[in-house]
């Protein structure tokens, strides 16, 4: 069983930046892809960024290429997402989400865990 705690959410203006983190517990962190996905108000859950376990690569949504960056800290069971020159379009709730395959996928029904949300807010 993994749990997974999102952190870093809150309000920024156009061009600003924000980092989210998501502490993991349990003890498949490492082995685990993690992923990044969000949702906007009437829109479904897509995905923005991901990093594997298995030779930890990374890779992103055509969105936030080039603004997002997602790293993890395997000592310390967090994963992070660096958001720069955010836009109003980012506006979602964030989740993170593992999966025990640690293969790189985009797909959300792939993810076996999913924390509780942060939202962000850019503003105009």
């Amino acid at each position: 069983q993994v749990q997974l705690v999102e952190s870093g959410g809150g309000l920024v203006q156009a061009g600003g930046s924000l980092r989210l983190s998501c502490a993991a517990s349990g003890r498949t962190f490492s082995t685990s892809t993690m992923g990044w996905f969000r949702q906007a108000p009437g829109k479904e859950r897509e995905f923005v960024a991901g990093i594997s376990a298995i030779g930890g690569t990374t890779y992103y949504a055509d969105s936030v290429k080039g603004r997002f960056t997602a790293s993890r800290d395997n000592a310390k069971n967090t994963l992070y997402l660096q958001m720069n020159s955010l836009k109003p379009e980012d506006t979602a709730v964030y989740y993170c989400a593992a999966d025990r395959s640690g293969l790189p996928t985009r797909l959300r029904y792939v993810y076996d865990y999913w924390g509780q949300g942060t939202q962000v807010t850019v503003s105009s």
